[in-house]
């Protein structure tokens, strides 16, 4: 005896598969590394280092 499919959810996994799968691509294009990351944070912070160093504090 076959088994039962309901069309319905079946669509709708393919259809959520698809999405995942696009996304993956995605992710992989125009994602960026880790390391890529850390170093953003880390002239992020030198930056506003920098600025508050340069501050001017007034009384």
């Amino acid at each position: 005896m076959a088994e039962i499919v309901n069309l319905r959810r079946a669509r709708k996994d393919k259809a959520r598969q698809q999405r995942e799968s696009e996304a993956d691509a995605s992710r992989r294009r125009f994602g960026r590394t880790k390391a890529e990351k850390a170093a953003d944070k880390d002239a992020r912070v030198r930056t506003r280092r920098d600025i508050d160093g340069k501050r001017i504090d007034r009384d």
